[in-house]
């Protein structure tokens, strides 16, 4: 998933939501904009926020955006 060269990686996933993967977060002022970014994702009903929307400092360490997970129905 591209992080394996990265100091520090964090995702999110959430059931019916985006995933993302950040990576290089190294400083305060970078955990600072992953706190701020994970309320934006847990106020999102979908997950999908444009980079213009997430936190500066995340702009150029998101490594991947993926669509949601396929939801898993009960047999």
């Amino acid at each position: 998933m591209a992080g394996c060269d990265r100091p520090t990686t964090v995702g999110f996933q959430a059931p019916g939501k985006a995933q993302y993967l950040f990576g290089d977060i190294v400083s305060e002022q970078d955990l600072d904009a992953v706190v701020e970014f994970a309320g934006q994702y847990q106020l999102s009903s979908d997950g999908w926020t444009n980079a213009t929307d997430r936190p500066l400092t995340l702009f150029t360490k998101t490594l991947s955006r993926m669509p949601a997970l396929p939801s898993q129905r009960p047999s």
